[in-house]
């Protein structure tokens, strides 16, 4: 086990395994896992992890893996991510972690015993102190490698494992990425924020669209989305951030079925705001599901729909306030 280091290391950083650990991220507390969504079953893995860095003076990191798993073994059935990487840091970064390294899951890593696991990645590449991970996490070739395995293994390498208990939402049911796809998928968005402990956000870059909306009177700013997205095509009350800045706005993700039902595009107004967004990176939060797409008798029914449709976005966005400690400091690190 390596001596901790004199200071902690700061500013936050995003570090791609394999391109080599800073001297000062060495002989870190790290939590391990894939950590989609960075639910609060996986904060309480990375609070542990806090918890026990901060007390020996260490840093503290988190360890994660991309592409999913579950893409790698299975990349015809891609699955609906809640977190791309870039958000993944984000998250580890409002929570206070000093760092994330992304591990790349491919047929190298896929192929490797567990202990060889535990040797090549986590003591020659990480030089860990100590390793916290979830109850159900498995590892190495075959999900040979458990928690029971890596206590082991730490007992005979020199670092220290600890084990975090399953994390229940306030009705007894286990918190879950999967849980919180399928309430995505249904559009739930007051559970889906419940067990992430946020609220779910996209970010992105602003393409060109049809300008339909602009001669609607309603211009939108047009996201495209990954193709796993299965978010419930609809209309939705969200925050957009840019430059440092959020506004209110009326979201709609879907096939435009009024127009062309072409691939789904996610299309911001947002409210009170004018100027050029055209290849600008914002962040949009989801707050509240509004209604479900429809196709209008004609543009004047759309039109008054979606004067509704603001109306609406600005009274829910008004009430509910800015959210959660975390949704407060992750709109510290908003683009």
């Amino acid at each position: 086990m390596s001596e901790p280091p004199s200071s902690r290391p700061s500013p936050f950083r995003s570090i791609a395994f394999g391109d080599g650990l800073p001297a000062s991220l060495r002989g870190a507390h790290v939590a391990i896992g894939n950590f989609d969504g960075i639910h609060r079953g996986h904060q309480a893995v990375l609070a542990a992890t806090l918890d026990r860095a901060h007390a020996a003076g260490r840093p503290a990191l988190a360890v994660t893996f991309e592409p999913h798993p579950r893409s790698f073994f299975a990349p015809d059935k891609p699955v609906f991510r809640l977190t791309p990487p870039a958000a993944k840091a984000r998250l580890a970064a409002a929570l206070g972690l000093d760092g994330l390294v992304v591990v790349p899951f491919d047929g190298d890593l896929a192929g490797l015993s567990a202990e060889d696991f535990v040797g090549r990645v986590l003591v020659d590449g990480l030089g860990l102190a100590a390793a916290t991970v979830g109850w159900d996490f498995h590892f190495g070739k075959g999900r040979a490698g458990s928690p029971a395995f890596l206590s082991e293994a730490g007992r005979r390498c020199g670092f220290e494992v600890d084990v975090v208990e399953p994390h229940l939402a306030e009705d007894g049911v286990l918190v879950s990425s999967s849980r919180i796809r399928a309430a995505l998928e249904r559009g739930d968005l007051a559970e889906a924020a419940g067990l992430l402990g946020y609220r779910w956000f996209v970010e992105g870059t602003i393409v060109g669209g049809d300008r339909r909306g602009r001669d609607l009177g309603f211009p939108t700013a047009n996201m495209r989305l990954s193709d796993d997205c299965r978010l419930k095509h609809g209309v939705y009350a969200v925050t957009f951030s840019v430059d440092g800045t959020t506004h209110f706005g009326a979201a709609n993700w879907g096939r435009r079925p009024q127009f062309d039902d072409g691939a789904p595009v996610l299309e911001t107004h947002v409210l009170d705001f004018s100027g050029d967004l055209y290849g600008r990176t914002a962040d949009i939060g989801f707050v509240s599901y509004l209604r479900p797409e429809a196709k209008f008798a004609s543009l004047d029914g759309l039109i008054a729909q979606m004067r509704l449709d603001c109306a609406e976005a600005r009274a829910v966005l008004t009430a509910v306030g800015p959210g959660t400690a975390l949704d407060r400091a992750l709109a510290e690190l908003r683009p």
